[in-house]
């Protein structure tokens, strides 16, 4: 029977410290009215971003039975929404699960985590990126960062791009399989003072760009905070554009309300303090066409 409140099913590694991964996307789609059936990748004492000797956990051994629970249940959920995936196995058991809940319609999410700044990250290598690019064919959603993008279809990353050649890539993307293409911290060089957001969605062949300005801090987690205040804007209702306005505007808002404390960046921004603007209704629009 369906619920009044929409369910995602949340598929990223957890950390017990740190607000990345699980631990912001949990209680921001909550906030936004969303329930979270989270099944964890891995389980690590910290995040990945600035500690050392963190203890790992890998759950790629029980995912499978994990999910084969749910299916005998017939657990009806709204969304798939997959991000940090540990190895090319926990890419097929993914796969495998899409393909069986494919009866049901719903919003398949895929955050294609590789990487960031022109580097792949210590756990990912060229057969992980070979196999993400065969995982997105799965997605209605796909929301790489620049790098990842770059990894993605092969190209040389370089910090600045004009927009219509971000646009060819998103074109190339989107040939690829998934509906809507969204990359994330796009440098611009007519753009000095910050990054943008630009997405493409083949329904309608719309172009989208929100700017964001730059403030000189580095919060690990906030690309995970802005897939899941778009996946919860998408749910409730929102149009593309307001859905990437809004998740744009609530991470400028969680940096800008963590920037003036001393504390170590590596520990994230400070959600706890700003979660209820996620009930604000939409005030100001500040995305374009292009």
């Amino acid at each position: 029977m369906k619920t009044p409140v929409p369910k995602v099913a949340a598929i990223h590694d957890i950390s017990g410290f740190g607000r990345v991964s699980l631990t912001v996307i949990i209680p921001v789609l909550s906030t936004m009215g969303i329930q979270v059936c989270p099944l964890p990748t891995a389980v690590l004492s910290t995040h990945t971003g600035g500690f050392k000797d963190y203890k790992f956990i890998d759950l790629s051994d029980h995912m499978k039975e994990y999910i084969e629970h749910w299916l005998r249940l017939g657990l009806d959920f709204d969304s798939i929404y997959s991000g940090f995936l540990g190895s090319e196995r926990q890419i097929d058991i993914i796969s495998d699960f899409i393909v069986k809940d494919s009866k049901k319609e719903k919003l398949i999410v895929i955050d294609p985590v590789l990487g960031d700044n022109g580097a792949l990250y210590q756990s990912m290598n060229k057969n992980m990126v070979e196999k993400m690019k065969d995982f997105i064919q799965l997605a209605d959603i796909i929301t790489p960062n620049f790098s990842e993008a770059a990894f993605l279809l092969g190209k040389p990353y370089n910090n600045e791009i004009e927009d219509e050649e971000i646009k060819e890539w998103l074109l190339e993307l989107a040939e690829r399989g998934p509906k809507i293409v969204i990359i994330t911290s796009v440098n611009n060089p007519n753009f000095k003072k910050g990054t943008s957001v630009i997405a493409y969605n083949k329904r309608d062949g719309c172009f989208w760009k929100v700017k964001c300005d730059y403030i000189p801090a580095h919060f690990p987690g906030t690309g995970d905070i802005f897939t899941s205040v778009l996946v919860g804007s998408i749910l409730q209702g929102d149009s593309l554009p307001i859905a990437l306005d809004r998740a744009v505007q609530f991470v400028s808002i969680a940096i800008r309300a963590s920037y003036g404390y001393k504390y170590p960046e590596r520990e994230g921004v400070l959600l706890e303090r700003v979660l209820e603007n996620l009930k604000a209704p939409v005030m100001s629009c500040s995305y374009e066409i292009v």
